[in-house]
């Protein structure tokens, strides 16, 4: 990726900043602590905005602007700021660079592809360490299998071969929009979102499957009207309603055994399947 003018000034700015001692550092970190002193803050700030001018530049590889990296690493610079403890006695930069790091990585995770992914812990570190792993390996030993690969990065980060293997062809190749016009052949232009396979039904099979369901309603409530009175209390309790009552339950209300219950329960199961078939034969299959 080139270095754009507005990239060079912005690093120009960055180095020229006066770098800042340790008791300078610390009367700054106080005064922004105990005082608020937005000055003393923002002269912290720019005092390492080479710090994330560098950092940003070790994630130039995903192919976002160097700036947009920048720009994310300022707004961990001020996170880390705002939270800087002076009295723990660590330098500023120690503490900075955590907050920056974390800052850029979000950017990339969001911005490297539309698709999301890197969510966890370990999902974060396989993105960001992948590459430098595979090389290292590759390095080491110029024999080693794809899969040998795989296995000895994900005992290293704590995470499955399979993800390994999912992040890799993730990292090897780019999205593509499905509005993006297919060529050659039979494509004649056309967006590629148009030859995926759908899994929903044809929209003769949805027309058949609406008049047929709802002619099995029909058939299902003419059958439950056959039913007496108890019969329906309890197919409507135990095969109709949302949270099924138990046995023992229905027999409490209606003043019988639960044995009884049961007995009524598949008289009425039966005697709904005789009406079913036979208004079609099919159901005496179900």
């Amino acid at each position: 990726m080139t270095t754009t003018t507005a990239d060079r000034r912005m690093i120009k700015f960055a180095m020229s900043a006066p770098y800042l001692g340790r008791e300078e550092e610390q009367a700054l970190a106080l005064a922004w602590k105990e005082n608020a002193d937005q000055e003393a803050r923002n002269r912290i700030a720019t005092a390492h905005m080479r710090l994330v001018v560098s950092m940003a530049g070790k994630f130039r590889a995903f192919g976002l602007p160097l700036a947009d990296l920048v720009q994310e690493g300022y707004i961990g610079l001020l996170e880390a700021a705002a939270r800087f403890e002076p009295d723990r006695q660590v330098r500023f930069s120690t503490y900075a660079t955590w907050w920056i790091r974390a800052s850029i990585q979000d950017y990339v995770l969001r911005n490297w592809s539309i698709v999301r992914g890197g969510t966890s812990s370990a999902q974060k570190a396989l993105f960001f360490n992948l590459r430098r792993l595979r090389a290292r390996l590759a390095r080491g030993d110029t024999h080693l299998t794809s899969e040998a690969v795989h296995r000895e990065i994900a005992a290293a980060l704590g995470v499955s071969t399979a993800d390994v293997r999912t992040m890799d062809a993730r990292l090897s190749s780019s999205d593509v929009s499905l509005q993006a016009p297919l060529s050659g052949g039979d494509a004649d232009g056309a967006d590629r979102i148009a030859f995926l396979a759908s899994d929903a039904p044809l929209p003769d099979e949805q027309a058949e499957g609406s008049i047929d369901g709802e002619r099995r309603r029909d058939w299902l409530r003419s059958a439950l009207g056959q039913l007496n009175e108890r019969e329906m209390k309890i197919i409507r309790a135990r095969r109709l309603a949302e949270t099924s009552a138990t046995l023992e339950e229905l027999g409490v209300m209606l003043g019988i055994s639960k044995e009884r219950v049961r007995q009524i329960e598949n008289r009425a199961l039966e005697k709904l399947k005789v009406l079913l078939v036979s208004k079609t034969p099919e159901f005496a299959y179900a």
